[in-house]
């Protein structure tokens, strides 16, 4: 663990324009943000209702009514005026600022007087506050708008709305540390994470101290969220008359006693993402490898190949080591992001590019499949494997859809995918005193002073379907002079990615053959290019073919089944592309794997044919005998493979990722 961790550029300093992103970057402040603004006005047309500003209306006193939706309905808005903040970074706009800064008048408007800010609570039960930790999310919702009133603060300079969100955590700070909360823990996480974020910004460490408590606090004796429901003031908020499960809240056990991902799988990803932080900053050592036993236990026992994550619809959680259905998998989108947040952290506090790998294979897959590629409909739910027919109410598969939907009653969702995508620099680089360092391959313009002075990175690149990345070092004319020497030390991280192969580095037309590797980087320094940063061209290649992807063979669900994966993308095969029953289709591993660019698909993508084995005229069987003693004829089939990630944009129909395999 580094005793400093590597930090983020600012956004303010990163412009995403790239080949394969911008085709959902470009939706963020045209489609996506407008569209959510409606949704949380509930002005969509045959969408769930939100009530989520109308809700704001009737707490402000500027509306009569009451509360309607769920307990955590007000975090729509936070992640909503999240996502407006990092878009205005990059694309500014006087006029969605506005209405973000209205928004923010109503939050205010809405806050109690002692900084408490929470519409359920306020409409519901007046005078009441924190007397339902594991439900009633408060501490969660918190969270969210601390994050959002930090990203709208950095972006544009305002601070009201930092300073609306200091009062509620000054709150927080204040109650939970009286004797009646001395042992009490937020039933879903976020807050800690937030508070980490918010002793960042104001350089005020009672935040990272609270955030510290909290986690400390979870999952020890007397159990706080265990027992909270025989309190005198508890007030049942969702009247579920079973038990509570500790491990749902991953508050079965101290937390650097846990070695296994446990419970509500967003719950999970967003307390791994606080014991990071926690980690770092107070260096501790047994907390840091508490966080290295839970991501190993996630990416060898309990993850998707598609970064999905928590594969069980009751309780949206982890199960057990190797799990991993496809047709009832839940893989909640949130918990992706989650996955991807956490990640991004631990590479932070190690420099390690492992974490990278995973963060990208998150976000590249489940994160994208979440949102249609019109940025209107989403995916709760990200299963491997769909027939839509089965796909019925009161069933175990419930809670698959065939199609993206409108919105949802519970839409924490559609929000936390927008301000993912309108972030997505935050994702590309880190740096430190000691340089810059490259994790992810995306086109665009980014300012930085790791290289020495003010330097501007030009990057082309049509990733993930080509792995040539030409990348463009120079200075920023009016800007900070830059001089040999405050370059001399400046090193460049550029990130070889696990799937690579062959990767090669030029400079200014030579090749670089004797570069030095530091946990899954190129490390290139002024030694590497003979001269300053400054008019330096770099050009990498590396060869990502498509291959087959085989599982561990106690996945069940899995067992002699094949993949397919390019890169960081998995490939899925399509009804659209295959015809009906694509559960029939068997895959033949021993016959190479052909790739073609096809622009008209999908936005322009790379297709990926395979050779296999389907039933002859299926049409034949439909007025046969259920079972029979004869096996159904098999003749040649080509299977067409698109990216999982765009699954579902050409209508409703069957898709399947694994495939059963011969050879």
């Amino acid at each position: 663990m580094r005793t400093k961790k590597l930090n983020l550029l600012p956004l303010k300093a990163l412009n995403v324009d790239d080949f394969f992103w911008n085709k959902y970057t470009g939706l963020v402040t045209k489609e996506i943000i407008p569209y959510q603004w409606k949704a949380l006005n509930d002005e969509v047309a045959d969408a769930e209702p939100s009530y989520c500003i109308d809700n704001f209306k009737v707490a402000a006193g500027l509306k009569e009514g009451t509360f309607h939706g769920w307990v955590f309905q007000d975090t729509d808005l936070a992640k909503w005026l999240e996502a407006v903040a990092y878009s205005l970074s990059y694309e500014p706009n006087e006029v969605l600022e506005k209405l973000a800064d209205d928004a923010i008048d109503l939050v205010g408007k809405a806050q109690q007087e002692n900084g408490y800010i929470n519409t359920h609570f306020s409409i519901l039960h007046p005078g009441k506050q924190y007397c339902n930790l594991k439900e009633g999310h408060e501490l969660y919702t918190t969270g969210h708008f601390i994050e959002a009133a930090i990203a709208y603060y950095e972006v544009t300079g305002k601070d009201k709305f930092l300073n609306i969100m200091k009062k509620n955590a000054d709150l927080i700070c204040e109650v939970f540390h009286t004797e009646k909360y001395k042992n009490a823990v937020p039933g879903h996480e976020e807050i800690e994470l937030a508070l980490m974020k918010l002793a960042d910004v104001t350089g005020d460490d009672k935040y990272s101290d609270m955030a510290k408590d909290f986690v400390d606090r979870r999952g020890t004796e007397p159990n706080y969220l265990f027992n909270e429901s025989k309190n005198e003031d508890f007030i049942d908020v969702w009247h579920d008359p079973n038990p509570y499960i500790n491990e749902y809240g991953q508050n079965h056990l101290p937390v650097r006693k846990q070695k296994t991902a446990e419970g509500h799988a967003v719950r999970a990803t967003y307390l791994y993402c606080a014991m990071a932080d926690i980690a770092q900053k107070y260096q501790d050592e047994s907390l840091f490898e508490a966080c290295e036993n839970l991501y190993n236990n996630i990416i060898n026992k309990r993850m998707y190949i598609t970064g999905g994550i928590g594969s069980s619809g009751v309780m949206e959680r982890f199960t057990t080591d190797y799990d991993l259905p496809n047709d009832t998998n839940y893989s909640e989108s949130c918990a992706s992001i989650g996955l991807a947040l956490f990640c991004r952290r631990m590479a932070q506090i190690t420099g390690d590019s492992k974490y990278i790998d995973t963060m990208e294979l998150a976000l590249m897959n489940t994160v994208l499949a979440g949102i249609a590629m019109d940025g209107k409909s989403f995916f709760y739910v990200n299963p491997l494997e769909v027939w839509p027919d089965n796909c019925i109410p009161a069933t175990d598969k419930n809670h698959v859809k065939p199609v993206r939907q409108k919105w949802f009653g519970c839409a924490c969702c559609p929000p936390n995918i927008a301000r993912t995508l309108s972030s997505l620099g935050e994702y590309l680089f880190m740096q430190s005193d000691d340089g810059l360092f490259i994790n992810m391959f995306a086109g665009g313009e980014y300012k930085t002073t790791a290289l020495g002075g003010f330097k501007k990175l030009d990057i082309h690149t049509k990733f993930p379907f080509d792995g040539k990345i030409s990348i463009s070092i120079s200075d920023i004319p009016d800007a900070v002079v830059t001089t040999e020497n405050s370059e001399a030390n400046k090193k460049l991280y550029i990130r070889i990615p696990s799937y690579a192969h062959n990767f090669t580095i030029k400079i200014n037309g030579s090749d670089i053959t004797d570069y030095r590797t530091e946990n899954g980087y190129a490390v290139l320094s002024k030694a590497d290019i003979a001269s300053a940063w400054r008019g330096t061209d770099i050009e990498i290649n590396f060869e990502m073919p498509a291959h087959f992807v085989y599982a561990n063979p106690k996945v069940r669900a899995d067992a002699g089944k094949a993949a397919i994966k390019k890169g960081p993308l998995v490939y899925c095969a399509e009804q659209v592309d295959n015809g009906e029953n694509i559960s029939s289709i068997m895959v033949d591993i021993t016959k190479p794997i052909s790739e073609y660019w096809d622009e008209n698909t999908l936005g322009g993508i790379t297709v990926i044919k395979a050779h296999g084995k389907t039933i002859k005229n299926p049409e034949q069987y439909d007025d046969e005998a259920l079972y029979s003693d004869t096996p159904a004829e098999l003749g040649y089939k080509e299977i067409t493979y698109v990216p999982y990630a765009n699954w579902g944009n050409r209508g409703a129909g069957e898709m399947y990722t694994w495939l059963r395999r011969f050879c």
